[in-house]
């Protein structure tokens, strides 16, 4: 079983998924900070000095009671909250990953043209259906010509 397992996780396929996977979570954390860092305060401060990460509705005010000024204070007095404020800046995260994803499959896409394929180097008999040659001007099975186009046989 053991051998089973280390087969399985040596084909290149599972090698592959895992670099995938840890690079696309370094990538997670690179459009996490673009979104919290880089977009979301101007955006917070184009809509009247809005924090989006501080958006929240108290279900349960905690000890001591609210209002609370902050997220971080709700949490640290044991409030129960529904932050949708930070599933805002999840929402605008996963579309740039979304953007990012369908751009690079395309230029991959792109890349990967196929090109046509090679012109036939062979080419079939009129008269007889067998496969000759290209350049044959004269079937080698039926001896037929091909420049008369009619059957010769001789």
């Amino acid at each position: 079983m053991l051998k089973e397992f280390k087969a399985f996780a040596m084909r290149g396929n599972v090698i592959d998924m895992a670099v995938g996977i840890i690079i696309g979570a370094s990538f997670g954390a690179i459009v996490n900070s673009l979104v919290a860092d880089v977009m979301m305060p101007p955006v917070g401060l184009l809509l009247g000095r809005v924090d989006f990460s501080n958006l929240f509705v108290v279900l349960r005010p905690g000890v001591p009671p609210g209002p609370y000024a902050s997220l971080g204070q709700a949490k640290s007095a044991g409030a129960v909250t529904i932050n949708y404020g930070l599933f805002l800046n999840h929402i605008i995260s996963f579309i740039i990953v979304a953007f990012a994803t369908f751009f690079l499959v395309k230029t991959v896409n792109r890349l990967k043209k196929q090109e046509p394929p090679p012109p036939p180097a062979t080419k079939e008999c009129p008269f007889c259906f067998s496969v000759i040659s290209l350049k044959a001007v004269r079937c080698p099975y039926c001896t037929s010509s091909f420049e008369t186009q009619s059957p010769t046989r001789g």
